[in-house]
């Protein structure tokens, strides 16, 4: 039997592509998406695949697959591919698909989590599931549809479309993406995510009670609190009135100095804002360049020794009142480690906001997948975790920049079916990467080496 080598930039992502398809993960839409487009020499579902690997090897515009994925050989085999579309064809069939394409490759999606995820497997008799809810503008040209003015963080008067996601915190996992137009924000969004949400994990009234809704002040309307409670969550959320801040406020008595950023007071409202169920709320103060103090307040319902676990402060069977305030505070500041990191990770690693579609339903698509890539890859972070501690804190910006470009060679024989990778022994990942994937890869008689390139 004949074989033939080929030398790939980054051989490490064609290890990843063996790891996808013995996880079935494209099967799945395969199964259940369909684009209608006439087929030529590679079908549309074959033309998604070539954009998500794509994606993967850091191409941050469609255009990049022509120079990213079309030359290596290698990484298509691995993925299943006998060769790469040109960039054109690809974006002639995203703008083929439709609002009920979406719906499909949400419900693979679906499929894909519950199959695969920590978090749909989270065991809610134990402890507590913690879902980030937030939005993040995309910035796009004012030709496409959707496309308005809206709020651009640092950007006066952009234009674009927004992103509500909803990410399950404690695995690092995306549980549900939505595009929308540029002027929704998430006090018209919340309860669509969360509702989504529910569909994908299946969350019984029971496990709602054991789920915590962490929300920023956009979701913080009376509205969007009285339905997060009667749904029975635990909600952890910023109200979003200024005014309605600054008159619950007037009920503190003491103000606490934040020991951990100054200028920062919090205290107790001592007169708090009424709700279908019973909640503490939290007032917090802050002096502005001008002197004066702004204020926000936190609405909660977690018990005390909940508030320590999601604050990462000690737990203590009877804490003080100011200990209860600083773990509450500290829950809160810790949404940056969820959503928002989550959100930095898919535009910086993942190109979310570079890749733009006229169409909306086109865009939809490309979102959808960066969404799969972003879980692709933090499943596979899990077992680099397990086997090295040098990949541990790794996050996808440097999973796609630096562990899936590890330079190798691809062993393939007569019929291109992918035998052997041998990453560069001198990169300094690719003793860690090996270790990882190794024996998952040996079940499939496929081996992965290091050795001199």
């Amino acid at each position: 039997m004949s074989k033939h080598s080929k030398f790939s930039a980054r051989a490490s992502l064609a290890a990843i592509g063996v790891r996808m398809r013995q996880l079935g993960i494209w099967k799945v839409i395969e199964q259940q998406v369909q684009i209608e487009q006439k087929v030529i020499k590679h079908t549309p579902l074959n033309k998604l695949l070539d954009t998500f690997i794509n994606i993967l090897a850091g191409g941050q515009g469609l255009v990049e697959v022509n120079t990213r994925v079309r030359p290596d050989e290698g990484v298509q085999r691995a993925f299943g591919r006998e060769g790469c579309a040109d960039q054109s064809t690809i974006s002639e069939t995203l703008n083929h698909c439709t609002d009920e394409t979406v719906e499909q490759l949400r419900q693979a999606l679906q499929t894909i989590y519950r199959t695969h995820s920590r978090g749909y497997q989270h065991d809610y008799d134990t402890g507590y599931q913690v879902l980030d809810v937030d939005m993040t503008g995309m910035p796009a040209g004012r030709q496409g549809e959707g496309v308005t003015k809206g709020y651009f963080a640092g950007q006066k008067n952009r234009r674009g479309r927004q992103l509500g996601r909803v990410v399950a915190t404690l695995y690092d996992e995306i549980v549900v993406d939505r595009l929308y137009d540029g002027k929704r924000q998430l006090d018209r969004s919340l309860q669509g995510l969360v509702t989504a949400t529910e569909d994908v994990l299946d969350l019984s009234a029971e496990q709602r009670q054991q789920t915590i809704l962490r929300v920023d002040a956009g979701g913080g309307r009376d509205e969007d609190i009285n339905w997060m409670l009667e749904r029975g969550y635990q909600i952890l959320v910023k109200v979003k009135h200024y005014k309605r801040s600054a008159k619950l406020a007037r009920s503190v008595t003491v103000w606490y100095p934040d020991p951990k950023v100054k200028g920062r007071e919090v205290g107790w409202v001592e007169a708090p804002q009424p709700y279908v169920k019973p909640t503490r709320q939290l007032a917090i103060r802050k002096r502005k360049h001008t002197g004066e103090w702004s204020y926000h307040v936190l609405v909660f319902t977690l018990p005390d020794q909940a508030l320590s676990w999601l604050g990462r402060q000690p737990i203590r069977r009877r804490p003080t009142p100011d200990q209860v305030l600083f773990a509450t505070l500290a829950a809160y500041d810790l949404r940056s480690g969820g959503a928002e990191t989550i959100i930095k990770g898919s535009k910086q690693g993942l190109g979310l906001t570079k890749r733009n579609k006229r169409i909306f339903a086109a865009q939809e698509m490309l979102v959808l997948l960066a969404q799969l890539a972003y879980n692709l890859i933090s499943w596979t972070h899990d077992l680099f975790a397990q086997a090295a501690n040098k990949l541990r804190k790794f996050g996808i910006l440097r999973m796609v920049r630096d562990a899936f470009h590890i330079p190798g060679r691809l062993e393939l024989d007569a019929q291109g079916r992918l035998l052997q990778i041998v990453l560069c022994a001198k990169h300094p990942l690719a003793r860690s990467f090996a270790l990882g994937l190794a024996p998952l890869l040996a079940r499939d008689d496929l081996s992965l080496n290091l050795g001199q390139i």
